[in-house]
């Protein structure tokens, strides 16, 4: 029900960037804006979003795939004219003894494909693409595309056992076919043991 309201209060507001612009300009303690921020993160939640309220955009951003698992700590800075995929994390780092505590400062005109991670105090430049599923923990000079290298593809001359287990009382259990069965191997039961 609170999640229909959010959703009918952002629309009504003309959309979540609409929304998010009017929320920062409420005064700061207000009955208003804690209303506003309760409904803005009920609204997140939808997407399995968090966009924290007091990062800092220069303009609206482009999200070709909506907010879905989009991150994006507080105090974050993102440029003009980004694109943001889905699963996208701007992150912090609070470790307080990192040599990259901090928040991501991200230029204009960056293209941040899905899955990508920039966590901690790092710079992105201008005009970047950071590829799928990158993680970036160092600064990146203007003009720069960052990309994964190939996947090592490792090829075994056995059949490998994908099975999902968890423990029973009665022991290690599989799921299998919609159901759950007791693992009978002593192999594997030893190496679950060690493992686990």
């Amino acid at each position: 029900m609170s999640e229909d309201i959010a959703l009918l209060i952002v629309r009504l507001c003309g959309g979540f960037w609409n929304y998010r612009c009017k929320l920062r300009q409420q005064r700061k303690g207000s009955f208003t804006l804690k209303v506003m921020q309760l409904l803005y993160y009920i609204f997140l939640q939808r997407y399995g979003a968090f966009i924290a309220h007091s990062a800092r955009f220069e303009s609206e951003p482009c999200f070709p795939h909506n907010l879905n698992g989009i991150f994006i700590a507080g105090n974050a800075k993102i440029g003009r004219n980004c694109i943001i995929f889905q699963q996208v994390t701007i992150g912090a780092n609070s470790l307080p003894d990192s040599k990259g505590a901090g928040t991501p400062i991200i230029g204009d005109n960056v293209y941040i494909g899905a899955g990508a991670k920039i966590i901690g105090a790092v710079t992105i430049g201008n005009n970047c693409r950071v590829g799928a599923n990158c993680v970036v923990t160092s600064d990146v000079p203007d003009n720069a595309i960052i990309v994964l290298t190939r996947a090592n593809i490792l090829v075994r001359d056995h059949p490998l056992n994908n099975r999902y287990y968890r423990w029973s009382p009665e022991g290690p259990i599989y799921f299998e076919s919609g159901k759950w069965i007791l693992e009978q191997d002593p192999s594997v039961i030893e190496a679950l043991r060690q493992a686990l």
